[in-house]
């Protein structure tokens, strides 16, 4: 599996919405800058996430993007899966209608198995994790001053 940049930027942008879930808005441009992220290209991504349901977007003075959904209730399979499209190692591997014409190798069941066992990992983090991991983080590594 491999992560474009597609799913990298829309995860850190949700982060970003995460971090700051206080329920107003937040300006497009201040995710990018923050983020680091081409704000051509974020608008893209917003756009994908809004149209799939996890953020809201207010138009004109004072809009921006806030998360449509509790950030526990977001897992990064599901940001991922809507970011990049299927994350499935082998075609049909995440369709319930598979059939054993699909196992023409078989190798199916190698590659099911690492489909399942990355979906539960996936599946088990939520936005809230990631926010809180990234937190945690910038705070154990900023300087402390002493005098």
């Amino acid at each position: 599996m491999l992560i474009a940049t597609k799913g990298d930027y829309g995860v850190r942008a949700m982060i970003d919405l995460a971090r700051l879930n206080n329920g107003s808005p937040v300006a497009r441009s201040a995710i990018a800058t923050r983020r680091q992220i081409p704000e051509a290209y974020l608008d893209q991504l917003l756009g994908l996430l809004r149209r799939a349901g996890f953020i809201n977007s207010v138009r004109g003075p004072g809009g921006g993007h806030s998360l449509a959904v509790d950030p526990k209730d977001i897992t990064l399979f599901a940001l991922l899966e809507t970011l990049e499209g299927s994350l499935s190692p082998m075609a049909n591997l995440d369709q319930d209608n598979a059939s054993a014409a699909n196992d023409a190798t078989g190798q199916r069941w190698v590659w099911q198995g690492i489909y399942d066992d990355m979906k539960a990992r996936l599946s088990s983090i939520s936005l809230h994790d990631l926010a809180e991991a990234e937190q945690q983080a910038e705070e154990t590594t900023a300087p402390r001053y002493l005098i």
